[in-house]
C-alpha cells in the first residue's frame, strides 16, 4: 500500500524517541467514565508516564480534555449536557477538580505544572498567539510542566468542536516541539473500520495527504469526549506539514509511546513529518488565523504568488468580497475559485475596488504599495 514509507517511518519514530521538547495530547474518554468522573488510575498512569520521559531530559507539554467530563459527577449528571450553559457549567466545575488531580498526581513526582487555559480567540487573534508563545515558553524554562486546556467555562465554538487534537497541533508549534503524541481511546488509524474483520492498523504514514482513502471510523465514545480520528487526522497533517513527527496510539500505550529506546515507540500509527519548519507568523496565517474575506487572483498573480513567491499587487487582483481592513487576513482564490494563498491585507474592503486591476503607476503615489506582501503571505498550495 502506498500510504507506508520506506524509510519515513523510521526517521519518525527515531526523532519522537530523540525529542527534547515533546507535546502529549489526552482525551476525556481516556481520563473519565460516565458514572465516575476522573479515573484516577488512568490519570496517575498517565503522569507517571509523562514523568518518566520528563526525568529523561525531555521537556514535555500536556494537552488535557476532561474539564467538561470531570465535572458531571460532582453534578450529578450521568451524561455530557448538550446545552451550552450547563456544559460551561460542568467546565467550571470540572477544570478546577481536572487541575487539583493532575497537581497532587504530578506532586508525588516533585513536579511542578502550570494550568494555561486558551480559546480559539488566542490562536485567532495574533497578538494573543504570541502572548500564549511567550507563557509557554517561560514556563518550560521554569522547569514547570504546562498543562493545556480550552477554556470551555466561557468559549463556545470550541465546546462544539471539541477538538484539542487540533489545539495540540497548534501548541506543538508555538513551543517548537519536536514531537506530538495523540492519546485516545483507539490504538491507531486502520485502513477501515476496526470494528470489522479485514481492517489493518497502518504503522507509519509517509504524508497525511495519501490518506485520501482511507475511510475514517468513528467508533461511539460514550458521551464523553466530542473528537474522533477525522480530528486527529486533521491535527497529524498539520503538525507533520510543518516538520513535527506524529503519533497516534491509545493511551494505554503511553509509556510505549514516549519510549526513548533506540528503536523508538513501536506503539500506534507514526506520521513523518512531510513539510518543512516554518515560522510560528507562517503557520498561524495558514492554520489559525481568522478569514475575514477574499481577493480574486487572475492567474498571473497566482502564478507570481505561488510560483515566484512575489507579494500580491492591485493589477493581479480582479474582485474582493468581504469586510475587511487593513491589518485583517484574507484568502487569496484563483480564476477556478481555489484558495491558493492566505495573508494579511494591507488596505480596507472599502479602498481596494478603485485599485484593483490598476497599474502601480497609475495609482496616487500613497497606494503605491503591495496589497499583500510576500513577508505576511503563506500559500496553501504547492507551486
Amino acid at each position: 500500500m502506498s500510504l507506508v514509507a520506506v524509510i519515513g517511518p523510521v526517521n519518525a519514530r527515531l526523532q519522537l524517541a530523540g525529542a527534547r521538547r515533546v507535546v502529549v495530547k489526552v482525551g476525556s474518554s481516556s481520563l473519565t467514565s460516565l458514572g465516575g468522573g476522573l479515573d484516577p488510575t488512568r490519570l496517575d498512569a498517565l503522569v507517571d508516564a509523562l514523568a518518566k520521559r520528563r526525568a529523561t531530559g525531555t521537556q514535555v507539554v500536556l494537552v488535557s480534555s476532561g474539564a467538561i467530563a470531570a465535572g458531571l459527577a460532582p453534578l450529578g449528571l450521568t451524561r455530557r449536557p448538550r446545552d451550552l450553559a450547563t456544559q460551561q457549567a460542568a467546565a467550571a466545575v470540572g477544570q478546577l477538580l481536572l487541575a487539583q488531580t493532575y497537581g497532587a498526581s504530578f506532586g508525588r513526582h516533585g513536579q511542578a505544572i502550570g494550568q494555561v487555559l486558551l480559546t480559539a480567540d488566542d490562536m485567532i487573534r495574533r497578538a494573543h498567539y504570541r502572548n500564549a508563545q511567550r507563557t509557554l515558553e517561560r514556563l518550560l524554562g521554569l522547569d514547570v510542566l504546562p498543562v493545556v486546556n480550552e477554556n470551555d467555562t466561557v468559549a463556545t465554538d470550541e465546546i462544539r468542536v471539541g477538538d484539542n487534537d487540533r489545539l495540540a497541533a497548534l501548541v506543538a508549534h508555538i513551543v517548537g516541539a519536536d514531537g506530538l503524541v495523540l492519546l485516545s481511546d483507539v490504538d491507531g488509524l486502520y485502513d477501515g473500520d476496526p470494528r470489522k474483520p479485514g481492517a489493518t492498523l497502518l504503522r507509519d504514514v509517509d504524508a497525511p495527504t495519501d490518506l485520501g482513502a482511507i475511510t475514517i471510523a468513528r467508533p461511539g465514545q460514550g458521551g464523553l469526549g466530542t473528537g474522533g480520528m477525522a480530528t486527529k487526522i486533521t491535527a497529524a497533517a498539520m503538525a507533520a506539514a510543518a516538520g513535527i513527527p506524529v503519533l497516534l496510539t491509545a493511551a494505554e500505550e503511553v509509556d510505549a509511546a514516549l519510549d526513548t529506546s533506540a528503536d523508538g515507540p513501536t506503539v500506534g500509527t507514526a506520521f513523518r513529518p512531510s513539510g518543512r519548519r516554518m515560522s510560528a507568523r507562517k503557520f498561524w496565517l495558514r492554520h489559525a488565523a481568522d478569514v475575514h474575506g477574499r481577493l480574486e487572483l487572475d492567474a498571473g498573480a497566482v502564478a507570481a504568488v505561488i510560483d515566484r513567491h512575489r507579494s500580491l499587487l492591485a493589477p493581479g487582483i480582479h474582485g474582493i468580497s468581504g469586510d475587511f481592513v487593513a491589518g485583517d487576513v484574507v484568502d487569496l482564490v484563483g480564476p477556478d475559485a481555489v484558495v491558493v494563498a492566505r495573508g494579511v491585507v494591507g488596505f480596507d474592503a472599502t479602498e481596494l475596488p478603485a485599485l484593483i486591476g490598476r497599474r502601480s503607476r497609475d495609482l496616487p503615489p500613497e497606494q503605491r504599495r503591495e496589497v499583500v506582501h510576500a513577508d505576511d503571505l503563506v500559500p496553501l498550495t504547492s507551486p
